[in-house]
């Protein structure tokens, strides 16, 4: 694995990235010769119409999918450099993922699940648990550690997902839209806990939404269209 990513070196960036599919004859494009840099403590937000391509670029992005053309390089790695074994380490150390649907277990309470990325990188039980401890009570979830999933309002599982994407401490964080199922209120909590943590923890954003005022509260917002990104 490379060095840690320096002040000055983007966190995630992608050259020339393809994908098309083949459907019969015809080759569908989806994506079109994108070009991307993000930086320690940036937030970029990405919107677009559905079906636009904006979750195929997250997986090409996070190295979950393979482009058909160009390069995608995280944390100084060159994700089609790496096999499948390392990209996945990789993914875990520099990568946070935050989905609509949470998806936390949910026979595991709340500490539980932000310790689980720790866990898989084989960090002690002990430190683990303070890690997550720590984590939870600053995104104001200290009082509700031992819930489950079931016992908690959606707002605050959105709040243990951003915990547990964050827990590794990794150079950034891609969220796909992270506020779709909250209210006014919660969505803002959500948005300034970004903002926070960009500034005090030099995390960057990488927010995939259909909520323009999201969208407007990042550092850039950038159109997916026809394959490729513009300026929105």
């Amino acid at each position: 694995m490379g060095d840690p990513v320096k002040q000055d070196q983007a966190v995630l960036s992608c050259r020339n990235l393809g994908k098309s599919y083949e459907e019969g004859p015809q080759s569908v494009v989806v994506l079109d010769g994108l070009t991307l840099e993000l930086h320690p403590g940036e937030r970029i937000a990405i919107v677009g119409s559905s079906g636009s391509g904006k979750s195929t670029l997250l997986n090409m992005l996070g190295g979950l999918d393979t482009p058909t053309t160009g390069s995608v390089w995280l944390a100084g790695e060159e994700l089609s450099a790496l096999n499948e074994k390392q990209r996945g380490l990789l993914r875990n150390r520099a990568l946070g993922f935050v989905y609509q649907f949470h998806h936390l277990l949910p026979e595991f309470s709340a500490l539980e699940n932000v310790c689980m990325p720790l866990l898989i990188g084989r960090t002690a039980i002990a430190e683990a648990r303070q890690r997550a401890t720590q984590l939870l009570e600053r995104v104001g979830l200290g009082h509700r550690l031992a819930h489950k999933p079931a016992e908690l309002s959606g707002g605050e599982r959105q709040r243990v997902a951003i915990a547990r994407a964050l827990v590794n401490r990794p150079g950034l964080v891609m969220l796909d839209e992270p506020t779709g199922n909250l209210d006014h209120h919660t969505a803002q909590g959500i948005q300034d806990l970004m903002k926070e943590l960009s500034i005090s923890s030099q995390t960057a954003f990488l927010v995939v939404t259909h909520d323009l005022q999201l969208a407007q509260q990042m550092d850039r917002v950038l159109r997916l269209e026809d394959g490729k990104l513009v300026a929105a």
